[in-house]
């Protein structure tokens, strides 16, 4: 019984090393409920139209991501990561979203996204054309009269500026959906395009699909990855030495891009550190051949990248000069990509990155006209279990009490696992396919960022998973976001925010 008395929990020891001595008791709680009551009653509905709308998508974004990165944020901090904020988290409105498909029970993000920015449900794999097109399908003819218009592309025809970012390839689903039609989100260059087919490639629609002839007067602002995409494979790509672009086709899009639209280009941290938003127009930039860094290994690479709040605040100092407004996309997209490789650590360190540019646009912008909207367009099995006392870290093994809780085999267990994937490995490289409980962790520190988490099914990768997401929302039409709605339920309040 003195033991018990005498022990002294995690989250203790945060709330002395912080000054917070006082420990919670049932007024703190009840003090907590109050202060929510009056700031929701001091709610107003902004029933303004919108000169601008910033759409941010954490790609697999689901519920248990937010959770975990809002406790990981907190205690990286050296704060309570259970009482913590992510930057998104408090924005006044929320609802949630149905990720379903036409065709797909869990959904992919190709036919999610073009949901969510076109307003229509359609198949998994096909981006921005409705659930007539079959996968895959060649006809150019078919795609074409399956199109459905994006928000950004209402956005271009209405004279507002326009901006797509993405960690990800700019050609890959999420960022390819405001500008792209096809059949088929591999399409992302004529180098992977099918003999026989008659569908343009992601890439070579950025360039085609605007301007004379096309829609608006072309994107401003297009930052991300996938540089290889636009590339000409006679053109040797500016930061990797002996590699070249992948076109077949002869044609270098970007310069095409820069000399259409008058663009600058950049494919480097120091050279978009020197464009000045003043005195740019529009901007291009692609940082990598496939997808940008993950942000942990992003101060590594060699060429130096922007990251994604940098990319968001300079996308918003260029757009916000043309008076008619803009509507900006903001893609996380590596989220993804760290939950596919049960890497749970790269997956939650990308939303706090999220976060951090969602807080840096709330700096600039005003939400009087500008509808800023954070959602997901799908989750992933990651899960959140155990029962690990308050303040025990969120990529560590469950303790209770001070003592680590063992399984029925004997062995300690992670906060954080996932329902399926390849599974555990304690480094980034070289691990198969398996699943169950294959090691004990006791001395394996779970927090390093090339853990893998363990899985209950062992799978090539991981999945989606089918669960609704959340959708934060502030600023004009942001009280409509209410409820559990359909996923492209979103594209409906844009438009209608923007009086479109």
């Amino acid at each position: 019984m003195k033991q018990t008395l005498f022990k002294i929990s995690a989250f203790a020891v945060i709330m002395l090393l912080h000054g917070q001595a006082t420990a919670e008791d049932a007024n703190t709680w009840y003090q907590d409920g109050q202060e929510a009551l009056a700031a929701a009653k001091k709610l107003q509905p902004n029933t303004r139209k919108a000169r601008n709308v910033i759409l941010f998508v954490g790609d697999g974004m689901g519920v248990s991501t937010v959770t975990a990165a809002r406790i990981l944020e907190g205690q990286l901090q050296g704060r309570d990561g259970e009482r913590n904020k992510l930057a998104f988290e408090k924005l006044p409105y929320l609802a949630l979203s149905k990720t379903y498909s036409a065709n797909q029970q869990t959904s992919d993000s190709a036919s999610t996204i073009t949901a969510i920015v076109t307003g229509v449900k359609t198949n998994g794999g096909v981006i921005s054309v409705d659930q007539r097109v079959r996968h895959e399908e060649k006809d150019g003819n078919k795609v074409d009269a399956a199109r459905l218009k994006s928000i950004l592309e209402l956005a271009e025809q209405h004279g507002r500026s326009t901006g797509v970012i993405s960690t990800a390839r700019i050609t890959h689903a999420t960022p390819a959906a405001t500008y792209a039609h096809t059949s088929a989100r591999d399409w992302e260059s004529d180098n992977n395009i099918p003999a026989g087919s008659r569908v343009k490639d992601i890439a070579l629609q950025l360039v085609d699909n605007f301007g004379p002839g096309g829609i608006g007067d072309g994107i401003e602002v297009v930052l991300g990855g996938g540089r290889s995409r636009f590339l000409p494979d006679t053109v040797d790509d500016p930061e990797n030495a002996g590699q070249k672009g992948e076109r077949r086709d002869g044609r270098n899009l970007v310069q095409e891009y820069a000399d259409k639209f008058g663009a600058a280009f950049v494919w480097n941290q120091a050279q978009f550190d020197a464009i000045d938003p003043a005195s740019t127009k529009r901007l291009l930039g692609l940082f990598e051949r496939s997808h940008m860094q993950y942000e942990h290994d992003r101060p590594n690479d060699p060429g130096k990248e922007p990251s994604l709040a940098a990319m968001t605040e300079k996308a918003i100092d260029i757009l916000k000069k043309n008076p008619e407004g803009y509507f900006l996309l903001v893609e996380a997209g590596r989220i993804d990509h760290g939950h596919h490789a049960n890497n749970a650590y790269r997956a939650l360190t990308e939303t706090i990155a999220l976060s951090d540019a969602v807080k840096k646009t709330l700096e600039k912008v005003n939400l009087d006209d500008t509808l800023v909207i954070v959602t997901a367009d799908h989750s992933h099995t990651m899960t959140i279990g155990g029962y690990p006392e308050r303040g025990n870290p969120i990529l560590g093994k469950v303790k209770v009490d001070g003592k680590l809780s063992k399984a029925a085999d004997g062995n300690p267990y992670t906060t954080l696992t996932y329902a399926n994937g390849k599974g555990y490995a304690a480094t980034s490289e070289g691990h198969a396919p398996r699943g169950g409980r294959i090691e004990d962790l006791s001395n394996i520190d779970t927090a390093h960022p090339d853990f893998h988490q363990e899985v209950t099914v062992p799978l090539g990768g991981e999945t989606h998973g089918a669960e609704e997401v959340e959708i934060f929302a502030g600023g004009p039409n942001a009280h409509l976001f209410q409820g559990i709605q359909e996923q492209h339920y979103i594209f409906h309040v844009m438009k209608d925010a923007f009086g479109f």
